[in-house]
């Protein structure tokens, strides 16, 4: 097939999940229409995908065609009035970052890696510490323009009458290839950030602090202690922050050290967890309070360390993202940790956040109003999946739902439970294009 070389390398970012594609590497907007014609006809099942961030089988096409966009990494245009950046769907928000800062410019919303390309950015209508004031990323695209594999070339804004707009923002890649966006970006006097860490003793305190703090600040995010138990469930450190008023504009450096090889599945056991776990909670209590600092380790401390994900071993890792509304949050996030708690397998990266009334514009967008909890589980086979199983009957119970983007195996009953609009999403899907995660949920 031209353009496209056969590989059995691919895999998602928790390396579960590895898959045969035959991949090819676009380095300009205009190949885009062969490669998808090709890629379409040729194995009947095509997807763009970027730096492939996404934890499970959303940025995989296994047996089919994978286009590679992020060589097409080219800045378009930008306004400095109304603050629009156009760029290239390969952009990283590293690089828009790098682009912003010295103008006094952020992103609007940001997820937890700046390792995410434009294009995937919209794909998965990414969410950040700021839900609760500013909503999800999708929110602030003004424009972005789509290729199907028709051959059609579509210029889409919010005010699209077909559809299609909302059923792309958020829609996991599937509605077309997305080539270009246009972002509106957020104005800053500093690239610093002041900082408040506040130590909670328990859930309940947690949700308390959260419905005060949440008013007072642009960004909140907590960190807990998923293998407490008892008095101490659900005990961590709120993090509050806002840009500073006034500092210095600078692009964060270089990142730090890379892990060289797979850590030994022992080194991630209920043990260690939940010593590091304890110590975790400890030295951060110890510095709880008010601090100036850069915006890279408030948001992306994980950033600092590439290839992160190699500590969780060969078999790699699922991260659980749920969401549940706000009338169930408080029990189902305590019997969720409960759960967790007792089967000792926990995460020592476990965050905690709730989500404001801000509606998302993507059919299939993941916030809304309520409480999301995120673990990271080192991948033991049957006994991590039958945890994973546990708590997917909490949040069925919850009426709630789980990420796409972060979970390699999301049953289908929970996810047309949880995203009750996507039999109109299906509507929009690109008869050309697929991924091993839709044929899931198809199934």
């Amino acid at each position: 097939m031209t353009g496209f070389v056969d590989t059995d390398q691919l895999v998602s970012w928790g390396r579960v999940l590895r898959a045969r594609h035959d991949l090819a590497r676009p380095a300009f907007l205009d190949e885009l229409p062969a490669l998808l014609h090709a890629g379409a006809a040729s194995t009947g099942k095509v997807l763009a995908g970027g730096l492939r961030r996404s934890y499970g089988d959303s940025c995989l096409n296994a047996d089919g065609a994978l286009i590679d966009v992020s060589a097409l990494d080219r800045f378009i245009a930008f306004d400095p009035a109304t603050r629009l950046l156009t760029a290239e769907a390969g952009v990283s928000l590293a690089q828009v970052l790098a682009f912003a800062i010295p103008r006094g410019l952020f992103l609007p919303v940001t997820p937890g890696t700046k390792f995410v390309t434009l294009g995937g950015a919209v794909a998965n209508d990414v969410h950040g510490k700021n839900h609760h004031g500013a909503g999800t990323f999708g929110r602030w695209v003004r424009a972005l323009t789509l290729l199907r594999s028709d051959g059609s070339h579509r210029e889409l804004t919010p005010e699209d009458e077909s559809g299609l707009f909302a059923a792309t923002i958020g829609g996991l890649g599937l509605t077309g290839v997305i080539a270009t966006v246009t972002v509106e970006l957020q104005p800053i006097s500093s690239s610093q950030m002041a900082t408040e860490t506040i130590s909670f003793a328990n859930l309940g305190e947690f949700f308390r602090l959260a419905r005060d703090s949440d008013a007072a600040h642009a960004y909140s995010v907590a960190w807990i202690d998923c293998l407490a138990s008892g008095g101490d469930l659900g005990r961590g450190l709120l993090t509050l922050a806002d840009h500073a008023a006034e500092g210095p504009l600078e692009v964060a450096g270089r990142q730090g050290p890379s892990i060289p090889f797979d850590f030994p599945e022992i080194a991630l056991n209920r043990y260690s967890i939940a010593a590091f776990n304890r110590l975790y909670h400890y030295a951060g209590a110890a510095k709880a309070g008010r601090r100036v600092v850069s915006y890279d380790p408030y948001f992306y401390p994980l950033d600092a360390i590439r290839n992160w994900n190699r500590l969780y071993g060969r078999r790699g890792m699922y991260q659980y993202q749920s969401l549940v509304p706000p009338e169930a949050a408080p029990e189902a996030t305590r019997e969720m940790l409960r759960t967790i708690a007792r089967a000792g397998t926990g995460s020592f990266l476990a965050v905690l956040k709730t989500f404001g009334a801000v509606a998302s514009p993507g059919l299939l967008s993941f916030p809304r109003e309520g409480t999301t909890l995120a673990l990271d589980f080192p991948n033991r086979g049957p006994e991590t999946l039958a945890l994973l199983s546990r708590l997917d009957a909490i949040v069925r119970e919850a009426k709630g739902r789980l990420y796409p983007a972060k979970d390699g195996r999301l049953p289908p009953d929970l996810f047309h439970a949880g995203y009750p609009a996507a039999e109109r999403f299906a509507q929009h899907v690109d008869p050309g294009i697929s991924s091993s995660f839709w044929r899931r949920m198809q199934s």
